[in-house]
Order: C-alpha cells, then sequence, then structure tokens
C-alpha cells in the first residue's frame, strides 16, 4: 500500500492527495516544498503512478500493472523528469519539454512532468513554464520540487498547489537508518544532528559518524582520565580528523550530546540517552561531575561553536576550550 507507508511520514501531505484523487480533484500543478530526504520525489512517484493506473482501487495504484512498472523504472514516455544541468535548469530543457506536450501522449491524453530542485531554473525557464500552468494543455499534471521555497518566484507559487513536507521525526528517522544497515547508536546520534534523510545517510557513508563519534570518546577520556595527553590528542586524532571547519562544527555538535547525554544520567533520564553504547562511561561521569560542572562544560562547548562560526583560528579555540574543560 504505497500511500498508506507514505502517511507514516507525511501525514498531511498524503491525506490532501488521495482526498484529491479520489474525488478526481487533482491540481494541474503542484509545488513540493520542504527539505531534502522527507519524501517528495516518493509522494510525486506515487502521485504519477495514481493519475496513470488504470487499476488503482479508489486512490491505491496498484503497483503491477505496466504503467506503474515504467514509472518506477523512469521510462514511462509520457512522464518526463526535469534535473539541473551543472548548477541551473536552462529555458531550453524547458522549450524542450513544451515541445514534447505539444504532442499526444503516446499511450493516453494524459502526461506529467516532474522537476527536481526546482529553484535552480534561471529566471527564463520560471518564467517558460509559467505558459503551462497558466494555461494547462488536456490532461497534463505538473509536479515541482524544491528545497529552497523561498527562491521559487511569485508567478509560480501563486499557479500551484503548495504541499509542505514536515521534517522527519526523530523517531522516523532513526527507524529508517537502522532499515539501512545502520546500527542504532550511529542512527541515534545523526539524529540529533539533522531531519534531512539524505543528509543523515551521507553523514553515516563510509562509517564517517561512527569515526567521529569515536574520536569525540577519546578526546572525553583525555579530558578526564589522562589530562597530559589532551592536546596531544587533540593534535594527533581531532584536528586530522575533523580538517573542514564544517566538520568541526559536528565534532562539537557530538561533544554536546555526549555532555547532555552525562546530565541525563544525573537527571535519572537513562532512557533518552543518546551514546547508548556507552553507559557504563557516561555513568562513571555522572558520578565524578557535578551538574554546574557539566553547565560549563556545555557553556564551553557552545562558545567554541559561536567562534568557530565567527571565523575564529580552529587550533587556538579548541585549546581554549580544553582548558576550559580540563578547570576543576
Amino acid at each position: 500500500m504505497i500511500w498508506e507507508e507514505l502517511k507514516a511520514t507525511q501525514s498531511i501531505v498524503v491525506k490532501m492527495l488521495t482526498n484529491s484523487i479520489k474525488k478526481n480533484r487533482l491540481s494541474h500543478a503542484y509545488l513540493f516544498e520542504g527539505p531534502r530526504g522527507t519524501g517528495k520525489k516518493e509522494v510525486a512517484n506515487a502521485l504519477t503512478k495514481s493519475f496513470f493506473c488504470q487499476q488503482k482501487q479508489g486512490f491505491e495504484p496498484c503497483d503491477n500493472c505496466s504503467d506503474c512498472k515504467r514509472i518506477d523504472s523512469g521510462n514511462h514516455p509520457d512522464v518526463h523528469t526535469i534535473k539541473s544541468e551543472g548548477q541551473t535548469i536552462k529555458v531550453d530543457q524547458i522549450r524542450h519539454l513544451k515541445k514534447e506536450f505539444s504532442f499526444r501522449g503516446m499511450e493516453s491524453t494524459k502526461k506529467v512532468y516532474l522537476v527536481e530542485d526546482a529553484e535552480k531554473m534561471t529566471i527564463g525557464a520560471a518564467n517558460s513554464i509559467l505558459k503551462f500552468l497558466e494555461e494547462p494543455d488536456g490532461e497534463a499534471l505538473a509536479v515541482l520540487m524544491t528545497t529552497q521555497y523561498q527562491q521559487i518566484i511569485k508567478t509560480i507559487v501563486s499557479r500551484s498547489q503548495v504541499l509542505s513536507f514536515a521534517p522527519l521525526s526523530q523517531q522516523i528517522l532513526v527507524e529508517k537508518l537502522i532499515d539501512k544497515g545502520i546500527n542504532k547508536p550511529d542512527a541515534l546520534a545523526v539524529s540529533q544532528i539533522t531531519f534531512d534523510l539524505e543528509e543523515a545517510i551521507q553523514f553515516c557513508h563510509d562509517n564517517w559518524i561512527a569515526q567521529a563519534r569515536s574520536k569525540v570518546i577519546q578526546l572525553v577520556d583525555e579530558i578526564h582520565l589522562r589530562p597530559k595527553f589532551v592536546f596531544i590528542t587533540l593534535q594527533d586524532q581531532w584536528m586530522s580528523f575533523f580538517k573542514e571547519k564544517e566538520d568541526m562544527l559536528l565534532g562539537l555538535d557530538l561533544l554536546m550530546i555526549w555532555y547532555r547525554d552525562v546530565l541525563r544520567i544525573q537527571v535519572d533520564q537513562k532512557e533518552q540517552i543518546v551514546n547508548i553504547d556507552q553507559e557504563n562511561k557516561l555513568e562513571e561521569q555522572a558520578l565524578k561531575l557535578s551538574q554546574r560542572k557539566l553547565g560549563s562544560n556545555l557553556q564551553a562547548v557552545m562558545d567554541a561553536k559561536r567562534r568557530l562560526g565567527a571565523n575564529a583560528a580552529p587550533q587556538l579555540l579548541m585549546e581554549q576550550m580544553l582548558l576550559r574543560l580540563q578547570e576543576g
């Protein structure tokens, strides 16, 4: 049940579309907006199937006929997808699409076009597509998708039905990551950093998040157990791994997550900890650190993040942060 599965993550969007399908009142143009990884392409695919499938039950496509199968494989003759060429979607791509739509559908009177990353349309391309939005030809359906709604020109917005896709809940994001073979501790850590499924998967690529967590745990061990080695570890392990500014910001996020976990242990919220595979270490630190010290540590990490965002020298701000974390 395609729509039922999608309902679990985007209930409002699915309800609006399935009601329109049941009543045969689909708009001729939709603008799907929201963060990456929230299912815009999947919903567009389901909508296209429901639009073409002649064996659908109510709003649910059969997912087995030739139309459904060819939509999945990306070779349906009356479904056209536009993606950016380089950094933009050019006017020639839209003109080619309009030429395609001037012909009768290959197998029916219906046609669908899908525009991914619609914010990348040049002004010429955006103005060119307006003609269809103003005067749709026959049984045609357009779905424009964007992660940057504010960059879509107002005339396109006003001529489309805008559907906003909500970020995935933390629980659903963790479940999806686990389904893709990512272990639960890493999935929980990533879910604290982003709500974007695609971005979360990217963080887990090549075990990056697992290695990052390992570097953070190693640094924390040096701070609290082997303070003489902390600056060696900073140089040899931390700075060599978190080379880019964006990576270091993520490392600092993971460090904040660690100290929050220690605090959760202290206030008897063990079920909410993120580093579930490090419970023993967290409990040890919970016994040694006061809540006041934990608050001070969290502030030190937040100050380091702020300074890094203001382009302070990474090595210097890390050294100063470590001195604060080592204070009594």
